[in-house]
C-alpha cells in the first residue's frame, strides 16, 4: 500500500494498512498509526505522531518548522494528530517551538483545504477549520469549535467549546465557548443554538446559555458585575460554569458586543 514513487525514510513507524501515496515523503521520526492515508505530495516530516485513519491530503505540509524566528532548527519538538482526524489538501501544520512540545490536534477534526495551524496551537476534539482559515502560535481551541473561512486569529488566543466563528472574521481577543462570533473585529452575535441543539445539549442549558449572554454582552454592566450577576441569578449547569470560569480565566480579555446587535435572539422562538 506504499507507492513506488513515495520515500519512507529508514525509522520511520508505519503501522498496518496505512496507505502512502505516490511522491509522498515520511521522515525518519513519523509514526503513521494503523489505516493512515498518506495522500500523493503531502510531506511529514520532523517528530510526527498520528493516530489511526488519520487522513492527509494531497500536497499538505505536516511537521514542518515554525514561522518564528526565536526557532532553533534541530529543536526536538513535534506534531500529534488524534485518531481519524481529516487533514484535507495544502494544509499546514508547524511543529512546536520548544524542546519537547507538541503541537496538537484532536480526535475527530476536519482541516479544510488551505488552512494554516501554526507552532504550539492546541486543538480539542471534533474541531472543523474551514478553507483559508489562519491559526497563528500558541492559539486553543475547544472541542467541536468551528473556525469559519478566511478567519484569522491573533497569537495566544482561545476559542471556547462550541463557538463558532463566522468567515472573514478577524479574532484578537478570546471567545467564550458556547458563543458565535463574527466580524472585524469580531463581536458576539449570540450563543450557538444550532451546534448546541445538534450536539444534544438540552433546552433548559441552552437557554441558562441565552440568559448569560444576554447579562454578559447585553445589560451594560461592566464585565465583573456581569459575572457576579450571572453567578447570582443563573442555575449553575455544567455549561454555565464552563462560560464563567472561561471568562475569568481570559488573559487577553474576550470579544465584546456588536453595536448593531438585534433587539431578541433569532434562534430564541425556536428554541
Amino acid at each position: 500500500m506504499i507507492h513506488p514513487t513515495a520515500i519512507v525514510a529508514p525509522g520511520a513507524r508505519v503501522g498496518a494498512s496505512v496507505r502512502i501515496g505516490p511522491y509522498a515523503v515520511v521522515g525518519a521520526e513519523v509514526t503513521l498509526g494503523d489505516e493512515c492515508e498518506i495522500a500523493g505530495h503531502a510531506i511529514v516530516e520532523g517528530r510526527v505522531e498520528l493516530g489511526p485513519r488519520v487522513r492527509i491530503g494531497a500536497a499538505s505540509v505536516i511537521g514542518g518548522e515554525p514561522q518564528d524566528l526565536k526557532f532553533s532548527p534541530g529543536t526536538p519538538s513535534g506534531v500529534r494528530i488524534g485518531a481519524r482526524t481529516v487533514i484535507r489538501e495544502y494544509v499546514t501544520v508547524h511543529r512546536a517551538t520548544h524542546a519537547e512540545a507538541w503541537t496538537e490536534i484532536g480526535e475527530d477534526c476536519m482541516l479544510m483545504a488551505t488552512c494554516h495551524v501554526a507552532h504550539d496551537c492546541k486543538l480539542g476534539d471534533g474541531v472543523i477549520v474551514i478553507n483559508y482559515a489562519g491559526i497563528t502560535g500558541h492559539c486553543e481551541i475547544g472541542d467541536r469549535a468551528t473556525i469559519g473561512g478566511y478567519a484569522g486569529m491573533v497569537p495566544f488566543t482561545r476559542v471556547g467549546t462550541f463557538a463558532y466563528i463566522g468567515g472573514h472574521s478577524k479574532i484578537n481577543q478570546d471567545v467564550p465557548p458556547f458563543m458565535l462570533a463574527e466580524g472585524n473585529l469580531a463581536t458576539a452575535r449570540g450563543v450557538n443554538v444550532i451546534g448546541l441543539r445538534r450536539a444534544g445539549v438540552g433546552g433548559p442549558e441552552r437557554r441558562a446559555l441565552r440568559e448569560a449572554y444576554r447579562i454578559f454582552y447585553r445589560s451594560g454592566l461592566p464585565p465583573g458585575t456581569a459575572l457576579e450577576r450571572m453567578r447570582r441569578e443563573l442555575e449553575p449547569t455544567p455549561r454555565v460554569k464552563e462560560l464563567i470560569a472561561f471568562i475569568e480565566g481570559a488573559k487577553r480579555g474576550v470579544i465584546g458586543a456588536p453595536s448593531d446587535e438585534p433587539a431578541s435572539d433569532p434562534e430564541e422562538e425556536r428554541d
